[in-house]
């Protein structure tokens, strides 16, 4: 005795534990961050730089920096300062990057982009602000 289609499963569409990924929205992202993961790096480290540039200009402009951390390395070795703590987070988004899955490696560039360019924006308008 066969059961009928309806009872044995056939045409419904797997439970989602069995679903390609590469189906769901959220699959097609991860595919389409994957394939970006490079640029988002290097967006990244664009990021950081336009960030110590900004500040440095309005440190120039009589500005100060906020930050506890970067303050004390700027009063401790100068501008390098910030080299230094820009090529540490850089150095601990990489580490965190060789044990995330490849699936959401993208989500660490993100991370520590979004951040930097944040700070680009605020630094920019004060730095406009102060200008005009």
């Amino acid at each position: 005795m066969q059961l009928p289609d309806a009872l044995r499963g056939v045409g419904r569409p797997d439970p989602p534990s069995q679903r390609d990924v590469s189906d769901s929205r959220f699959g097609r992202f991860s595919h389409w961050t994957r394939s970006a993961e490079r640029e988002l790096w290097f967006a990244v480290v664009a990021a950081m730089l336009v960030d110590v540039t900004l500040t440095v200009h309005g440190l120039t402009l009589g500005l100060r920096e906020l930050n506890p951390v970067a303050n004390a390395a700027i009063d401790a070795v100068g501008v390098l300062g910030l080299y230094a703590l820009k090529s540490m987070a850089l150095g601990v988004g990489l580490c965190c990057r060789l044990v995330v899955p490849d699936r959401h490696g993208a989500l660490v560039p993100i991370g520590l982009g979004l951040p930097s360019a944040l700070a680009v924006a605020i630094n920019a308008a004060v730095i406009t602000y102060v200008v005009v």
